[in-house]
């Protein structure tokens, strides 16, 4: 049990590197599967990335994680399940659906985990897998997945863009006899890397220019040796960490193409931002001006899990911010919290209105999801007084060392960790 002890009122300054990006190396770490062996470079400590390091071992590879590095050589798998204890440390972990089936032809697997944003139905996920030949049932909860002798190549069309059906797609019929198209296929980033990845280890697939997926099934797929791509949403978060105390912040080793819709937002904030090579500038002077419109897309829009965070902002803006939530139903969870630091946040449905406040006080509170928690940790630099964050597994599930990143810029902040009948433990300074 850790919490975060904030004391606010500090201004951010410095430069950054941006850990790998969680949304790619899990579906990453999920096609290692299908490898005869695999040394993935850049991955994140996370929490995340230990869940789906603990799901490739119960399968039966051989796992070393060393230094930002992870090395999974499959060889013969003990198994095609994972039991309920592992699906439910994560959300992500249904993405390993797509590549079990690929390898055994067959998977049982219980519904999985994460933080609770809403209904996040993975019937998309199944639907496609049943296109390319897979007969699936549920039993107690259960998702028993198989099918007869190789998987065929199929035409696909999601109804939504959505991320993990799109992965599990791919990782299905990279290996499948003959042509897959995905059509109406998710667009982010990460959905490329995942290409690049099965691409580098022999497999054929290319994203036509109306952002279709053709994919060409391959007998099998080799040995790769690759590098994830930086995150995104934690460069985004810590552009809104450093503006919300008028700070100024260069983000390296980023990609500021995969940013490029949170920039015109923060910009209409008040912010200065200057995007050059793999860097992100940003500096910030005064109260942040409200953002008149903030619309959740599917990529290329503006993200979904970038919204918290600039939320948290919005709470101390000069006038009014509105927020509308195209993706999840359920992720407005982290705005109870904020009003009790004294932000004005009105909800109707899938619209959040944000009138701000001068000032922010600090608070007890507790994160709610992950990123969730880390709209509270920005709210809570800003904030007067001292700020305790309970519930920080959340956040630790996104981002690699957030406390020591922020502490590197100037934040007050440390970590205390208590044993089960609230003594403290240990502190981190």
């Amino acid at each position: 049990m850790a919490r975060y002890i904030i004391e606010g009122g500090g201004r951010l300054s410095g430069e950054l590197k941006i850990h790998g990006a969680k949304n790619s190396v899990l579906p990453v770490l999920a096609a290692t599967l299908l490898t005869k062996e695999s040394t993935v470079h850049n991955c994140p400590a996370l929490t995340d990335v230990d869940a789906a390091c603990n799901i490739l071992s119960y399968l039966g590879c051989d796992v070393d994680q060393s230094g930002g590095s992870v090395h999974v050589v499959p060889g013969d798998l003990k198994g095609c399940g994972i039991p309920d204890s592992l699906m439910r440390e994560m959300r992500s972990s249904v993405v390993f659906l797509g590549a079990i089936i690929a390898r055994c032809g067959k998977a049982r697997i219980s519904r999985p985990g994460g933080c609770e944003l809403g209904p996040r139905p993975i019937d998309l996920h199944l639907s496609a897998l049943e296109k390319l030949g897979v007969t699936i049932t549920e039993d107690h909860g259960y998702l028993e997945c198989e099918a007869e002798g190789r998987l065929q190549g199929a035409s696909i069309i999601l109804p939504f863009p959505s991320v993990g059906a799109t992965e599990n797609a791919m990782l299905a019929a990279c290996t499948a006899q003959g042509s897959t198209v995905i059509q109406n296929a998710a667009r982010e980033p990460e959905i490329e890397d995942l290409m690049h990845f099965l691409n580098s280890a022999g497999a054929k697939i290319r994203i036509g220019e109306n952002g279709a997926i053709y994919i060409e099934g391959v007998d099998e797929l080799g040995s790769v040796d690759y590098s994830v791509i930086p995150d995104r949403i934690a460069g985004a978060t810590y552009l809104c960490a450093a503006a919300i105390t008028g700070g100024e912040l260069l983000l390296t080793g980023v990609v500021p193409e995969h940013m490029a819709s949170v920039f015109p937002m923060l910009e209409e904030a008040g912010c200065v931002i200057k995007a050059r090579g793999d860097t992100v500038y940003l500096r910030m002077h005064g109260r942040p001006k409200p953002i008149r419109l903030v619309r959740t897309m599917p990529y290329p829009g503006f993200p979904t899990d970038a919204q918290s965070p600039l939320m948290a902002l919005s709470c101390i803006a000069s006038g009014t911010s509105v927020f509308v939530e195209n993706i999840f139903e359920s992720r407005y969870k982290h705005a109870a919290e904020l009003a009790r630091m004294g932000a004005r946040i009105s909800i109707e449905g899938r619209v959040a209105a944000v009138e701000g406040v001068k000032r922010l006080h600090g608070a007890t509170i507790k994160c709610t999801d992950l990123r969730g928690g880390a709209a509270l940790v920005i709210a809570a630099l800003c904030a007067d007084g001292v700020t305790a964050i309970s519930e920080i597994h959340h956040v630790e599930r996104g981002y690699q060392d957030f406390d020591t990143n922020l502490r590197g810029l100037g934040a007050v902040i440390r970590k205390e960790r208590k044993t089960e009948d609230g003594q403290e433990c240990e502190k981190k300074q």
